[in-house]
């Protein structure tokens, strides 16, 4: 029994190391709509108080002009798809921008060796 706990103490240990941010990293969690919103609450007043000291300045959508071009395009012309790339491409850039990957979560491949690989 006492083996089992620790194995079971070690698997949380590791799972723990990539679900904890950096201290100095303060992001606003993600809510599913239920309960009380914890960006709001009292659990995170400095977020609160960061939004109505500092708002910040409300950039225009690059792709405003590009999917209003779409519309005015015949569908699947190779202007079309041409279009569709530039805004799949910006959407694509500013996910970039916003999501943070632990670097130990990922595992880097040694430079020069194939990582495809096949089913055999």
């Amino acid at each position: 029994m006492m083996r089992y706990g620790f194995i079971l103490l070690t698997f949380c240990t590791t799972l723990l190391g990539c679900a904890v941010a950096p201290a100095q990293e303060r992001r606003p969690i993600a809510w599913d709509g239920l309960g009380q919103d914890p960006n709001k609450g009292p659990n995170r007043p400095h977020i609160a108080r960061q939004r109505a000291t500092a708002p910040a300045p409300t950039a225009s959508d690059p792709n405003q002009e590009r999917e209003r071009v779409l519309g005015t395009l015949r569908p699947y012309s190779d202007a079309w798809w041409a279009v569709r790339d530039e805004i799949e491409a910006e959407n694509d850039k500013q996910l970039g921008t916003k999501l943070m990957i632990c670097p130990r979560c990922v595992q880097s491949s040694p430079p020069g060796q194939d990582v495809t690989g096949s089913v055999r």
